[in-house]
């Protein structure tokens, strides 16, 4: 009779009436889960307790059957829930309920300098995660743009921590408020995909705590995050999935961080460290997360069999193992063993519209101008009342993104492509190839649709497009980058920093005969623009989804009004890069060793940092980037007015709000993103120019003016002392510094700090 009770209580049979007395505690939900934790793992065999510990196929690890723990299924993210493949291989299971709506690429929600709309990205995802009934998504991702050749920048939020820190508090806690776990990845100094299993790190304690860290902080102490994947690059010469310093000392330690440190797949390295270095999850081992293992792959993983067998001799004790086994444990509570779960939905209108509203959100226009010469008016929004022949011309504008890149690819219920979303506006408009970039028909199984194939050299590809061109009223040039290897794609870094296929050539032969060209750049880095001062209209249009052609073509035609900041530094060049500036990219092969060491001696001066401080300087090198970080234009103006503060000096115990007036002094509703940035004026240490510390997205009517509020309190003013391994602040003076992006300051107000 106990074991059918045991088996009721576990949501398996249905008895009635039921003795409280005879429930066993770790069912019982009247009690506190760490008793129930406590009670559970007293009751699991050595065998039970390693089986959890590790994988048991690509993507689940088991949970107890005997106790009635559900098997624990992962999923990759973080733009939307992968495509089931078969439990051994890479290959897809060939279900036909498993496609999904796919969410626009980190760097575009970033770019949307919006909380809301993560915390709306987030739920969508869970929905659509339960409905799978996953219970872990992969991401999202939160590692730092250091060089613009990273081929998985597109996955992440940006060059700067705290924007990216602000970002992803909310993804997470949208996606486990439907009981489904964020794994934030990849921890950590993940920064570049070439070689990413031999990189060693070398980094300041200072770089590591102000610029790499934040957002894993933020995402454990404020997001409350159920766990995190290890990276795959080493740092202090230890690969990070098993890492004494990344993982016990900060993660588990410092930030008390509850959950399961989940290794990514083929990341783990060692039994010795995986056991004493903070590894709780084990997957894809023997199969580098890419091909087929050996046979009886799973009990040769690192914390299989061979754990187990140096427990039974003695070398370990249950310690460490019962340790790992309680955060598996906990993550069961919160996700496979949670019984009051909301519904979850799989394409559902909503998803739709979220996914179209990010999208639009971070869309950002680079440039807007008219053409020189010949008018004043800004090419954008078109106005289509006045043009009778629109051409687009480009591989970007009729190729499926949510297709490659790595484990973000997906299988989408539907994917609106550029040119079917403008040829369903516009009546008549014309299409030019113009270059051949990727033809490949599919990815892992999943087909991009419409056929790539091409026959026609470069020669008549350019020929019928400048043709064209020279009758259109304008040309749309949808160009970039696309998920292929060497692109935005992980496993590789980009190989140059230029436009790949030939593609500044043929803008360059378009607009020799139509200066009226609006370039469309369809990527998650930034790119070299040589041909930038000829023409006139910018849109970085990200890789966004399963909506992308209706959210570009909704910019484009002016049905909404841009409002998109970039969460990068776009440089005019690679040197204007400190990683590249200091030539300590891609690192240096250690002699007679299979390891790169990378140094980061460019330290704190990441992105905009560097510029700042080359700026400073004053060194005989072009410092002005194409655009600054936060940078974006709308189709309306706004108007800053006089910065104030509610006090002139702050103390450790108190905050300082900052308040400036912005007024819409356009014709049409539009978005302005307030960014405060900290400056401090005298300092015992190296500190940036400059430092984001706040920023505020408000909506104004045309003449309307708000007063934005922006409050920090004393970490604002703070830096990391590697003597102390603390953070401090120095009494002195600081300034606040507001405006529209790291390279527009609009305002200043000096402050004390005592």
């Amino acid at each position: 009779m106990k074991h059918i009770i045991t088996a009721c209580v576990a949501g398996l049979v249905s008895l009635s009436p039921l003795r409280a007395q005879e429930v066993p505690i770790y069912l019982d939900e009247s009690k506190p889960v760490e008793q129930r934790i406590d009670d559970a793992l007293k009751r699991m065999t050595l065998d039970e307790k390693i089986a959890v510990i590790h994988a048991q196929s690509k993507f689940s690890s088991p949970g107890v059957k005997r106790l009635g723990f559900p098997d624990l299924w992962t999923d990759d993210g973080p733009h939307g829930v992968r495509p089931d493949v078969l439990w051994d291989e890479w290959v897809q299971a060939g279900q036909t309920n498993d496609s999904c709506v796919a969410f626009p690429a980190l760097t575009c929600l970033a770019a949307t300098w919006n909380p809301a709309m993560a915390r709306l990205y987030g739920e969508s995802l869970g929905e659509e995660a339960l409905y799978r009934k996953k219970s872990v998504i992969l991401g999202p991702g939160v590692n730092i743009f250091r060089t613009p050749l990273g081929g998985r920048n597109f996955e992440y939020m940006g060059e700067d921590p705290y924007l990216a820190s602000r970002m992803v508090v909310p993804y997470v806690q949208g996606l486990q408020s439907k009981g489904v776990a964020a794994c934030v990845k990849h921890y950590c100094l993940n920064n570049d995909e070439e070689y990413r299993h031999q990189v060693n790190v070398i980094v300041s304690d200072r770089a590591l705590h102000e610029i790499y860290l934040p957002a894993f902080r933020a995402a454990v102490q404020e997001g409350g995050a159920w766990s995190i994947m290890g990276a795959y690059n080493l740092y202090q010469n230890q690969h990070n999935c098993h890492n004494a310093t990344l993982l016990n000392k900060i993660l588990k330690q410092d930030w008390g961080f509850d959950g399961v440190v989940i290794s990514d797949w083929g990341g783990c390295h060692d039994t010795d460290e995986a056991v004493k270095n903070g590894l709780d999850l084990e997957f894809g081992t023997w199969t580098d997360g890419l091909t087929m293992g050996k046979t009886n792959a799973y009990d040769s993983y690192h914390m299989a069999e061979a754990y187990k067998q140096a427990i039974k001799s003695g070398k370990y004790t249950t310690k460490e193992l019962d340790e790992k086994v309680r955060r598996v444990l906990r993550l069961f509570y919160r996700t496979t063993m949670q019984r009051e779960k909301p519904f979850g939905f799989l394409c559902s209108e909503s998803h739709y519209e979220a996914a179209l509203k990010i999208a639009q959100e971070g869309i950002v226009l680079l440039k807007n101008e008219g053409v020189k010469s010949q008018e004043t008016a800004p090419l954008l929004p078109l106005d289509l009342t006045k043009m009778k022949r629109i051409l687009v011309v480009g591989e970007n504008a009729i190729k499926m993104m949510t297709v490659g890149g790595g484990s973000s690819s997906l299988k989408v219920q539907r994917e609106i492509l550029p040119l079917d979303a403008l040829q369903a506006r516009i009546a008549g408009l014309e299409y030019a190839r113009g270059y051949v970039g990727d033809t490949i028909q599919s990815f892992d199984g999943v087909s991009v649709g419409r056929s790539l194939y091409e026959t026609r050299s470069q020669k008549e590809l350019t020929a019928e497009a400048v043709e064209k061109a020279r009758k259109a009223d304008v040309v749309i040039f949808f160009g970039g980058l696309n998920k292929a290897g060497y692109q935005d794609s992980e496993g590789h870094d980009r190989q140059q920093y230029g436009l790949p296929y030939g593609q500044d050539e043929l803008i360059e032969a378009i607009v020799k005969v139509n200066p009226r060209l609006v370039y469309v750049n369809i990527s998650g880095n930034c790119v070299a623009m040589p041909w930038l001062d000829k023409v006139p209209a910018v849109v970085q249009g990200w890789f966004i989804g399963s909506e992308a052609g209706e959210a570009i073509a909704s910019v484009l035609c002016g049905d909404v009004n841009p409002s998109g900041k970039l969460p990068f530094t776009w440089y005019a060049s690679l040197d204007q890069c400190g990683a590249h500036a200091l030539n300590t990219y891609p690192g240096t092969w250690r002699e007679g060793h299979q390891i790169i060491d990378e140094e980061y001696k460019e330290g704190l001066f990441v992105g905009y940092r560097w510029i700042d401080k080359v700026k400073s300087e004053k060194r005989k090198v072009k410092s002005d980037p194409l655009f600054p970080f936060g940078y974006g234009l709308s189709y309306t103006t706004f108007q800053y007015g006089k910065v104030s503060a509610d006090k002139k000096t702050m103390t450790a115990k108190d905050q300082i709000t900052f308040t400036v007036p912005v007024t819409n002094t356009g014709n049409r509703a539009g978005a302005e993103t307030v960014q405060l940035y900290i400056r401090d004026v005298k300092s015992s240490v190296e500190r940036p120019i400059k430092e984001l510390k706040a920023f505020q997205k408000v909506f104004l009517q045309p003449g309307e003016t708000q007063q934005v509020n922006l409050t920090i309190d004393k970490s604002a003013l703070s830096f990391y002392d590697d003597n102390t391994a603390d953070w401090t602040v120095e009494p002195g003076d600081f300034e606040g510094l507001v405006g529209p992006s790291s390279g527009q300051i609009a305002g200043r107000y000096p402050f004390k700090f005592q």
